[in-house]
């Protein structure tokens, strides 16, 4: 059914959330408490307050999250939907996530609604620099201000432009596809309804119940992403 819908589309938007990055076998950044993270609450270490008054137990923090990245990499569904994007397929991808793995697939239109761990930039300056900064130990910009990763830290605003250009993507989308988001926080949750109040057909792939399922067209539970995908990819050769 997901074949027939995207065969049927002129434009599909794909939204991804957290279990798109876990399949990749890096922890989810609200669930994951273990190591040195154990006795931490994420939000208070991943914080604009934690950078200006904690600035050490930031860096590590966030070199942790760095290197988490580093160690794992796109899956087979991240390079499916590069696959789909340049064959006209779909037209763009939302993402909560932050490791940049849409893009080291190959997907080209990505709205990285959180920012991407695979840049930092100096506080004071806005310079930009690779993440590699991080993993090098070296978090202070030549100007000597604190290089911080470019992603939303708890307590800022989203980034305007991707933002804005999600909700136009949403409402232009004639179908449009959850992966991996239980919807249960603003923003996430209001994409899909953006698209479904302006006439798209929504499709929900995610391991557990969403509360939007009872909107859904078509519901995928208990599932891996990777693989509906790549079912749907096999079906749309034939």
């Amino acid at each position: 059914m997901l074949a027939d819908l995207l065969r049927e589309s002129k434009r599909t938007i794909v939204y991804t959330g957290a279990g798109m990055s876990t399949e990749s076998g890096l922890p989810d950044f609200r669930s994951s408490k273990t190591g040195m993270w154990e006795m931490e609450d994420p939000s208070k270490v991943a914080s604009v307050t934690a950078l200006n008054q904690h600035v050490e137990q930031f860096f590590q923090f966030y070199k942790h999250r760095v290197l988490a990245a580093k160690g794992t990499g796109p899956h087979q569904g991240h390079k499916i939907l590069a696959k789909w994007e340049r064959e006209g397929v779909i037209k763009g991808i939302i993402t909560q996530n932050v490791d940049g793995f849409h893009t080291m697939a190959g997907s080209k239109n990505v709205m990285e609604l959180h920012g991407t761990l695979r840049k930092v930039h100096c506080e004071t300056c806005g310079q930009v620099y690779d993440n590699e900064r991080y993993e090098n130990d070296e978090f202070y910009c030549e100007c000597g201000g604190k290089l911080r990763p470019s992603v939303v830290l708890f307590g800022e605003m989203l980034p305007e432009e991707p933002f804005l250009q999600a909700i136009v993507e949403s409402e232009k989308a004639d179908l449009f596809i959850v992966l991996g988001s239980s919807l249960t926080v603003t923003p996430a949750n209001q994409f899909p309804l953006i698209a479904k109040q302006s006439g798209a057909k929504l499709v929900i792939i995610n391991l557990e119940p969403t509360e939007l399922d009872y909107l859904a067209d078509l519901v995928v539970h208990e599932r891996k992403i990777g693989e509906v995908l790549l079912e749907a990819n096999d079906l749309l050769l034939h």
